[in-house]
């Protein structure tokens, strides 16, 4: 365990989609109508949906992420020649209030609890975090929810970190983030972010710049890992 990741946090800022909620969740629900394409339809769904949001930072096109959910969808609907509006219209409805892994509700209590400080930092529009919340009961759950649509520009630019940091009012060192994703986790650490990668489906590390001072299994190790570093009840 990284001797970064243990100190002291001040907040802890959590990634949405594949983090806190599962992204299977709308293919897994739909497999009567997909058959054993579910897991192809996941895959390649989320990996358009990410690399449309690289692609747009990349060419100064911003669209939101709902937009970007949508075209690659049908991108990914197209390519495994699954194209039917109403599978389409059950598969984003799904989309918009996914399920929250089993352990999420649990693990955010019990920080709570502790008077830690909670937020999201999310690709997401505000609409669909919150539909997201809402679906999990987590609407309380968080001090904030922080959307890239107040910067104009997707994860991992520099300008997303730095707008939950601002918004917090905290120097990066002192923010705690979790994200399932590599990338992301390159991106929070290189800004200077402390780091966990909730490396859910036992990934290998990226060969980026920058990567996480921690990697845990699932969300529910978070409350012992912070406890370690900070005995004491936090100061909020």
């Amino acid at each position: 365990m990284g001797a970064g990741a243990t100190a002291p946090a001040l907040a802890c800022v959590f990634d949405a989609y594949g983090t806190l909620f599962d992204v299977a969740a709308p293919a897994n629900a739909s497999k009567e109508a997909l058959g054993d394409r579910a897991a192809s339809l996941t895959e390649l769904w989320r990996r358009k949906q990410l690399e449309y949001t690289w692609l747009r930072s990349l060419m100064g096109r911003h669209a939101d992420f709902w937009q970007v959910t949508e075209d690659a969808l049908d991108h990914a609907l197209a390519a495994l020649a699954l194209e039917a509006p109403d599978l389409r219209r059950r598969l984003l409805d799904a989309y918009l209030t996914l399920d929250a892994f089993p352990e999420v509700a649990a693990t955010l209590a019990t920080l709570r609890a502790r008077g830690q400080r909670l937020a999201i930092l999310s690709n997401g529009t505000p609409a669909m975090l919150a539909a997201a919340c809402e679906r999990n009961r987590l609407d309380n759950a968080f001090d904030a929810v922080y959307s890239v649509e107040a910067v104009g520009t997707f994860k991992p630019h520099p300008s997303v970190y730095r707008h939950a940091a601002d918004a917090l009012e905290l120097p990066p060192g002192s923010i705690l983030f979790m994200s399932s994703n590599g990338w992301d986790i390159a991106g929070a650490a290189s800004f200077g972010f402390r780091t966990v990668w909730v490396n859910r489906t036992a990934q290998a590390r990226e060969r980026l710049p920058a990567g996480p001072q921690t990697e845990i299994n699932d969300l529910s190790e978070l409350p012992a890992l912070i406890a370690a570093a900070q005995p004491q009840d936090v100061t909020r």
